[in-house]
């Protein structure tokens, strides 16, 4: 499927089982005003990249925070990297989880640079992905720069280096070209192809089937809270 991982090898007559990274069945999700989404199943594989296509408020942002484990399901269960939803256990995984949703996740007064050691010292992972996550999104030269001061390009870009220096499990993008140019949008297939090479899964939210990449192996459609 991948130029670079098309190596020959032999598939043993039987497989092992494998848990499945997403396993949600039936899951809804409302508020006391709103029914947002209707009842889902949707099953997500190692290695398995997917998107989420529909219009504006469609629900596509909630059931990423569903996936997340940010948003509790009103009905039915399910599991997220082993955790079961609306338990406790979900506190546990979240450090696996890596979420960009539609505002870059960035404090403006610090630079980019300060902005990702920030967040790797709260992951407990080590400063020295930092530079090589800049350099990987374009923003190398601008690492001193506060995100106050940086378009709203690069804004995405440095959140996508944030994800970078994360390294991830479940990846979950919102409309992850949504203000980059043509130029920087292979970004965001390098960061899907990295997540499901290493074993990882990817979902990618977008309202245009133009704007996903190369890198998707599913689509689905969410409209009026209904998954296709």
């Amino acid at each position: 499927m991948f130029p670079a991982l098309g190596l020959l090898w032999r598939v043993p007559h039987t497989l092992p089982a494998v848990e499945p990274l997403v396993s949600l069945r039936n899951v809804a999700f409302s508020t006391p005003s709103y029914s947002i989404l209707q009842p889902i199943t949707l099953t997500i594989e190692a290695g398995s990249a997917i998107a989420i296509i529909g219009p504006n408020g469609a629900g596509k942002s909630t059931l990423l925070r569903v996936l997340a484990t940010l948003a509790p399901p009103s009905e039915g269960d399910g599991e997220v990297l082993g955790a079961r939803l609306g338990n406790r256990e979900v506190l546990e995984v979240r450090r696996r989880i890596g979420l960009a949703g539609h505002l870059p996740a960035l404090a403006p007064g610090l630079t980019l640079a300060e902005n990702l050691a920030f967040y790797a010292r709260l992951a407990g992972i080590s400063a020295d992905r930092i530079e090589p996550a800049l350099e990987s999104v374009g923003l190398a030269a601008a690492r001193h720069r506060r995100a106050v001061d940086c378009s709203a390009g690069m804004r995405k870009r440095a959140d996508l280096a944030r994800l970078l220096v994360d390294s991830p499990e479940l990846l979950l993008l919102d409309e992850p070209t949504d203000t980059l140019d043509r130029n920087a949008r292979p970004i965001v297939d390098q960061l899907v192809l990295r997540t499901v090479g290493k074993g990882g899964a990817a979902v990618v939210v977008s309202h245009d089937r133009e704007n996903l990449g190369q890198s998707i192996h599913r689509i689905y459609a969410l409209e009026n809270g209904s998954l296709a």
